[in-house]
């Protein structure tokens, strides 16, 4: 079934195609829950809550532009409606932060693992986190962070700052522990 029947299927409810459409996608969709959740059960959480969302706001996909980017968008907007409850998300907030590309993590990429580098950003507290995931991995500017997540400008900007020095701090003690052990080899 091609996608556009796919989509004008789910557009009338049909369970077979709502079944049809999981599959196809919910790896996709998962990897970006994880990006956006503290653990795996809550990543679980936002996929099952994601798919509810897009089976029940397929019928205002346009056709224009990717559906894919779509779910995507829809994905990481239902995973941060948690995030946006009062008092859940404590963001530090400093207008007066240093440009983020003035904060550079300086590290031989060679030197470490997928893995490790997905582990500690997955570590990260939530608020930078987040930012970070929004801006270095999906793209989005910090004025449109700032509207997803009901903060300022700056706020996004401080706490990728932040997100970044922790992420530097972390890789350099990795390496350090990495010699150590090598020289005592």
């Amino acid at each position: 079934m091609s996608l556009e029947q796919l989509i004008a299927n789910c557009q009338k409810k049909n369970a077979k195609a709502q079944e049809e459409l999981y599959k196809r996608y919910n790896r996709l969709l998962f990897s970006i829950c994880l990006k956006y959740s503290p653990n795996y059960a809550d990543a679980e959480d936002n996929l099952q809550d994601s798919f509810l969302t897009i089976f029940n706001k397929i019928s205002q996909y346009q056709s224009k532009g990717s559906f894919e980017g779509w779910m995507k968008r829809v994905t990481i907007n239902t995973a941060l409606q948690r995030y946006r409850k009062p008092g859940f998300l404590e963001l530090v907030t400093n207008e007066n932060v240093a440009d983020e590309d003035s904060v550079i993590v300086d590290i031989d990429e060679s030197s470490i693992s997928l893995d490790f580098l997905l582990q500690i950003i997955q570590e990260l507290p939530d608020r930078y986190r987040l930012v970070f995931n929004l801006y270095v991995l999906d793209g989005y500017s910090h004025n449109e962070i700032a509207e997803m997540l009901t903060i300022s400008s700056g706020t996004s900007k401080s706490n990728l700052a932040r997100a970044r020095h922790i992420l530097k701090e972390k890789i350099e003690l990795d390496n350090q522990e990495y010699f150590k052990q090598s020289q005592n080899q």
